[in-house]
């Protein structure tokens, strides 16, 4: 009888804490972030707090009731791979995926675990859903642009500067968006027949550095930065040569102007990233990713760099700055 009082007062004291903490456990969800960039890339911390942030309006808190595993895999494809095994054995309730490299990777490990993409090209042609509207399987999430938007880069590239007649575009070809977004500028290039195009493999640093120099010995150069996983990883090399050496750059996104560009044409990812949370919350609380379509950017914005205008020796029309979102001084 004894024992059994002081098992009941024990239980007042220490035993109601250790429930607690159970019952925490429980309703503590984790979720897994596979992201093509490295830990101290200012953009990719930028996209992780748009997450977080969006995460905590939607009431998960980390440490409370909310637990994230982080993998950063670069431009490493053998990094992909293994941090795919490893988040998928931690068993998340949901893994959101940086692009195409980290979508591919988690299909080859698992067709149970939910993922949400934040910023994929292309995904039905890639082979991550079947469709936009009925993604049927375990994936879905955020396009970030149509290869189509290719062409607009070659456009504003010739406005910006109409003596350009050679454009190097840098792409990664071992992925099939890079395939994909050079044959759009390579289709639309070829309706000009004074057009010459060279491609640059963006995923060996000191290749990257003799493939721009070697095309900037001939005048009438411009340069396309398409996007992928080695272009944001190089962007920082990839736009001071072209500084160094005068090329006129279109990018992407508008962070690689911090870097020097030219000008850039596409969505804000970080606000993609934010979307992504809702996804997130949705798959939690119990939805799937097969109810949930794919959807596409809300909005394109034309960004223009007046600073590197003026280093590079370019006058910007009227036109084009009435018709820019955003110009940078």
């Amino acid at each position: 009888m004894r024992r059994r009082h002081f098992i009941a007062g024990l239980g007042g004291a220490a035993v109601w804490p250790l429930l607690a903490r159970a019952q925490q456990s429980r309703s503590m969800r984790k979720v897994g972030m596979l992201v093509n960039y490295l830990p101290g890339d200012i953009e990719g911390q930028a996209r992780i707090r748009a997450f977080a942030a969006a995460l905590r309006k939607l009431g998960w808190i980390e440490g409370e009731n909310l637990q994230t595993e982080i993998r950063f895999a670069g431009d490493e494809a053998d990094r992909y791979q293994r941090y795919a095994k490893e988040l998928v054995e931690v068993a998340p309730g949901v893994i959101l995926a940086g692009a195409s490299p980290s979508v591919a990777a988690l299909q080859r490990i698992t067709h149970n675990v939910p993922v949400v993409f934040a910023a994929v090209i292309d995904p039905v042609g890639a082979g991550f859903v079947k469709s936009l509207a009925r993604p049927s399987g375990n994936m879905t999430g955020f396009t970030v642009f149509e290869y189509s938007i290719s062409a607009k880069w070659l456009e504003l590239l010739k406005e910006l500067a109409p003596g350009v007649k050679r454009v190097a575009v840098v792409r990664d070809p071992s992925i099939a968006a890079g395939i994909g977004q050079f044959a759009v500028i390579q289709a639309l290039a070829s309706s000009s027949p004074e057009m010459e195009l060279t491609a640059i493999d963006p995923r060996d640093p000191a290749e990257v550095e003799k493939a721009v120099s070697e095309f900037a010995e001939e005048p009438g150069g411009g340069l396309i930065v398409t996007a992928s996983a080695s272009s944001n990883m190089r962007r920082g090399q990839l736009l001071s040569l072209a500084l160094r050496y005068r090329l006129p750059t279109v990018c992407p996104f508008r962070f690689y102007l911090v870097d020097g560009g030219l000008a850039a044409y596409g969505p804000d990812v970080v606000a993609i990233y934010a979307r992504a949370a809702e996804y997130v919350d949705r798959i939690l609380k119990g939805a799937k990713p097969a109810e949930l379509p794919v959807q596409a950017p809300t909005q394109y914005k034309l960004v223009v760099n007046l600073k590197t205008a003026k280093a590079l020796g370019l006058s910007i029309t009227n036109s084009l700055l009435a018709r820019a979102d955003e110009v940078i001084e």
